[in-house]
């Protein structure tokens, strides 16, 4: 089950491209860029929240204005969720830095006001003639004192309150960022994260010189069993796999959704026997198992997984290590499946 993503970067982008825009054609509607990308998520995988929405609308013959559009990428889609949440967290920062600064103002004029206050003090004093026009200037320089108090007590009121409202909008963005990087499936890192984990891992690695592995793994004859038993029961097997995998990669690994049923693992600063013993853990307890379908309690049989890992080089760039562990995984497929295999025979042997 390839996400849209995942078929987006393959030779089946180009036939789900022209069903997209014919079946758009066929609705009504207009092929501007937004639409197109609603419609390529509705019908590279039609069975999601996303088509059961965009079914229900055509279903009710609703008509599909910008504003519906809007609707389905700020619910349906993960970068239009993101942007909302950042311009949301956006205005109300700009909300509390031009109330601090109203703030600021006023209590500047109140120091600026009671400057003059004390000026005028100081002459009074120094032509006061009698004990009561002392005391006036006395009572008057207490008010002033007292109301310079009280401004900067609410100025620090507001001052700390906006701190507080800052840190609050700070969570909330990280919480925003980690759910960006996060696949909604599985709960670990997704595509996005994985490719910007491995580029500074093998910064990382190029400017420190330490060891650096990379496996990629595939659950074997996935697309028949998501066939036989549907793609709720292969969701759950996907879960099962991943908390499998999140078990394994504490730091500094991490584990990822590649893609569909692919799944990848970064392996930071390890020697090649502890990269080869994590990954026949991960093999055996995934397929020592055999699983059960949760809403009829059918037997489901074992899930098995291929892997392939490599080794990277020095000098050599995130893609090549990955084309280098994604051959592995081929070779792990054409092998009989059901095992792991090192890309550095490979190349020697090519």
């Amino acid at each position: 089950m390839a996400t849209v993503e995942t078929t987006l970067r393959g030779p089946e982008a180009y036939g789900l491209a022209r069903r997209v825009i014919k079946e758009m054609e066929s609705a009504g509607v207009w092929p501007t860029p937004l639409n197109f990308e609603i419609w390529v998520h509705y019908l590279g995988d039609p069975e999601g929240a996303l088509g059961r929405e965009i079914r229900r609308i055509l279903a009710a013959d609703e008509p599909f204005t910008e504003g519906t559009v809007d609707m389905l990428a700020a619910e349906y889609l993960p970068r239009s969720r993101l942007t909302e949440e950042i311009r949301d967290a956006g205005r109300v920062l700009d909300r509390e830095l031009s109330s601090v600064s109203d703030a600021i103002a006023k209590a500047h004029q109140s120091q600026a006001a009671y400057g003059q206050t004390l000026d005028k003090a100081a002459s009074s004093i120094e032509t006061a003639g009698d004990g009561a026009s002392l005391q006036a200037v006395v009572s008057g320089l207490t008010t002033a004192t007292r109301k310079v108090q009280r401004e900067n007590e609410t100025l620090e009121k507001k001052l700390d309150a906006s701190t507080r409202e800052v840190a609050r909008l700070r969570e909330h963005l990280e919480q925003v960022r980690r759910d960006a990087m996060t696949d909604a499936l599985t709960n670990l890192a997704n595509r996005k994260a994985f490719d910007e984990n491995l580029e500074t891992a093998c910064a990382q690695a190029e400017a420190e010189g330490g060891d650096l592995f990379l496996a990629v793994l595939d659950i074997d004859h996935f697309k028949r069993f998501n066939d036989t038993w549907g793609h709720q029961t292969g969701d759950q097997v996907l879960r099962y796999v991943a908390s499998v995998m999140g078990r394994v990669a504490g730091h500094p690994r991490i584990a990822a959704r590649f893609g569909g049923e692919e799944f990848a693992m970064i392996f930071p600063r390890e020697s090649l026997i502890q990269v080869e013993n994590a990954l026949e853990a991960v093999r055996k307890e995934i397929g020592s198992r055999s699983l059960r379908r949760r809403s009829t309690d059918d037997e489901l049989g074992a899930v098995t997984l291929s892997a392939g890992f490599a080794q990277r080089r020095p000098g050599e760039s995130a893609s090549t290590l990955l084309g280098r562990a994604d051959a592995a995984l081929y070779a792990s497929k054409h092998a009989g499946r059901n095992r792991i295999t090192c890309a550095d025979p490979l190349d020697q042997a090519a």
